[in-house]
């Protein structure tokens, strides 16, 4: 039996497509927010992804969209933390975990590095902030357990070219399939289809089995 893990970044509105079809095919998933970037009531201008304009989510309508998934942190504004102070990025962090916990009445134990950038500083104050894992954008073929919680890499990004035969090299081998992005980056219909074909390709492979991120951690 291999596990599968995924998780998304940033909190835009493209992420109410994506659990809906992560819904439907029973796949669990963990999305990373940024509480301090997203007004209260209405969704809100993030940037431009060339010409394609990216829109945050609402405060309030977070709870109810990713029902069912996990959350976790990927700080408050999304800065580049190895270039803060140590008092900057326990801010970032600590709040950040606050705010959601608030919103969400749970536990937030995960993180991803905005910008996938760290440093020593910023592990250690992710380590006192209480978190379990950080993610990395850097692939790796043996995911877990990772040498370092605070730098768990992931086994690809779900776009690559190796996505397909990535997982099929872990269905052979066993151990865990992890992979993650932004829903914002499926900018055409097609690329939407051939998403949710992976994804009830993977559902329906009787040695997977879909968890989220922090029960590896937990198990």
């Amino acid at each position: 039996m291999i596990k599968i893990v995924q998780c998304w970044d940033d909190g835009v509105t493209e992420d109410a497509r994506l659990a809906d079809i992560l819904r439907k095919h029973g796949a669990k998933a963990t999305f990373n927010i940024n509480p301090g970037l997203y007004k209260k009531e209405e969704r809100c201008f993030g940037w431009k992804n060339g010409a394609q304009e990216i829109l945050r989510l609402s405060l309030n309508e977070l709870p109810e969209l990713y029902r069912g998934f996990d959350v976790a942190g990927h700080s408050m504004t999304h800065p580049h933390l190895e270039t803060l102070s140590a008092e900057k990025i326990r801010w970032e962090l600590v709040e950040c975990r606050r705010v959601i916990e608030e919103l969400f009445k749970r536990p937030v134990r995960g993180f991803a590095y905005p910008f996938g950038s760290w440093n020593e500083l910023v592990k250690e104050e992710l380590r006192k902030a209480g978190y379990v894992y950080a993610r990395t954008t850097k692939n790796v073929s043996a995911v877990f357990p990772p040498e370092d919680p605070m730098e768990f890499h992931p086994s690809c990004h779900f776009l690559s070219p190796k996505f397909m035969d990535e997982f099929e090299r872990v269905k052979k081998e066993g151990g865990v399939f992890y992979f993650w992005g932004h829903s914002y980056e499926m900018r055409e219909e097609h690329m939407w289809v051939d998403f949710e074909r992976k994804i009830e390709y993977l559902s329906s492979a009787p040695e997977a089995q879909w968890c989220n991120i922090i029960d590896l951690f937990e198990a």
